[in-house]
């Protein structure tokens, strides 16, 4: 018995090492079986920061062209309308009742056109046989081009009040969206007072005001990075090669408009909201100017997202950790960490594989 126990006692240990030995090794295999990618540096620029809105490109505010009574509003903000649809209709009865009016004008200058110019024959036929006289020829001949000048003045005054009239009747310019409708059935339309405004939503941008020297040190090869806040998500933002600097600045503020225009396939931005630019600057243009810290970048496909947290799976030798990470704006198929990452650091590259080996499964 005492034999049997000091045969345990040395055998037992080497049991336990060889256990030990293959759970590191396996570990050590499953984590080397994971695809992995390195947090890399990248040295940055000097970038400036600026509030940004979003504006439409073409964005119009519909007002009458004539005084009147608003009948009816056919629109409501948030409503798609088409070209040439029927918006607003002003109180058209007087329009109308002038239409009328300039129409019998031109209908009893057409009548004493008519009269005049069977004068004027019959009085050429008579001069023909010298019954009357040159003047009284002349005086016919007159009151005939008197006759035909009344009646192309009368049907221009027609055509001008029936233009008048189409002024009654408010229509879409172009196809869009109506964003705001101040004006009420009942109110009293005036030239100038805006009724409704309507904007396109294929054609969007970002504008911001920079100071003057800031806008002397933009380069011209840089990106500008545009982020902004969707509801309920992470922060979007995408990176714009193409903006505009306005030559004048504003004599108050002493700042320049940039403007960026936004692709067509950017989803859930609408004029007014607000937006964040990250721009980048020349140092060669400042004295003593110093760039920022170095940006650590990784794959976005090594960052995974539950609710508004993001994470990475790090890897350090057989063990497979899962880090809360601050995340920054895009830049292509990268994405910049703000935190929770150093350069170097070996991530999983399939945060789902990952996931199983971290919980003891198989890739």
């Amino acid at each position: 018995m005492m034999q049997f126990a000091k045969m345990f006692r040395v055998v037992l240990p080497g049991v336990l090492a060889a256990a030990c030995s293959v759970s590191v090794m396996a570990a050590e295999t499953a984590a080397a079986a994971l695809k992995t990618v390195k947090a890399r540096s990248t040295a940055s620029a000097e970038r400036a920061q600026a509030d940004a809105v979003v504006e439409a490109v073409r964005q119009t505010q519909i007002s009458a062209q004539v005084a009147g009574a608003i009948t009816e509003i056919l629109v409501r903000p948030g409503d798609s309308v088409k070209a040439g649809q029927v918006l607003v209709r002003l109180d058209a009865r007087a329009a109308q009742q002038q239409a009328n009016a300039s129409q019998a004008q031109v209908e009893a200058a057409n009548a004493s056109l008519a009269v005049a110019e069977k004068d004027w024959q019959r009085s050429q036929q008579l001069a023909a046989q010298h019954f009357i006289s040159a003047a009284q020829l002349d005086k016919a001949r007159a009151q005939y081009l008197a006759a035909a000048a009344e009646t192309r003045a009368q049907i221009a005054a027609a055509g001008a009040v029936r233009t008048q009239s189409g002024f009654y009747t408010l229509t879409a310019p172009y196809s869009g969206v109506v964003s705001e409708v101040p004006a009420m059935p009942g109110d009293m339309a005036m030239p100038g007072k805006p009724l409704l405004t309507m904007y396109e939503p294929g054609a969007l941008r970002v504008t911001a005001m920079i100071p003057e020297q800031q806008a002397a040190r933009l380069r011209k090869d840089g990106a500008v990075q545009v982020s902004w806040q969707q509801s309920g998500v992470q922060p979007a933002a995408i990176s714009l090669t193409q903006f505009t600097v306005l030559p004048a600045a504003d004599p108050a503020s002493h700042s320049i408009q940039l403007r960026a225009a936004l692709p067509n396939t950017v989803q859930g931005l609408r004029p007014g909201m607000f937006a964040r630019l990250s721009l980048a600057l020349d140092n060669g243009n400042a004295q003593g100017a110093q760039g920022t810290p170095a940006r650590i970048l990784v794959p976005r496909s090594a960052v995974i997202r539950r609710a508004e947290l993001s994470a990475v799976y790090v890897v350090q030798g057989p063990k497979i950790l899962l880090r809360q990470v601050r995340t920054g704006p895009q830049q292509g198929e990268e994405i910049e960490i703000l935190s929770g990452v150093n350069a170097g650091d070996v991530l999983a590259a399939e945060p789902q594989v990952a996931a199983r080996l971290a919980s003891g499964g198989q890739p």
